[in-house]
């Protein structure tokens, strides 16, 4: 039997799953929200200047009220998600 095909059919083969990474969440939901602001305010004064339409301004607050709300959900989980990583 080909080696690359032993775990399929031989569930033994397979090496063992690498343990989770655990990383903040906070950091990359702050990063991303922080994104989505300076796109915001560069989108306003786009659309300000009358050089873009507001639809891609509305894009950015959308994201921002999503990165706020991750943020959120990061504060209230943030015991449970931890222990996963231990």
């Amino acid at each position: 039997m080909d080696m690359r095909f032993a775990p399929i059919f031989k569930p033994e083969a397979r090496r063992p799953s690498p343990k989770p990474t655990q990383v903040d969440l906070r950091k990359v939901f702050v990063a991303g929200t922080s994104l989505w602001i300076l796109a915001l305010i560069v989108f306003v004064c786009l659309w300000l200047a009358d050089l873009q339409p507001l639809g891609p301004a509305l894009v950015c607050v959308a994201g921002v009220v999503i990165g706020v709300l991750l943020l959120i959900w990061e504060h209230i989980k943030r015991q449970e998600y931890r222990q996963l990583g231990e």
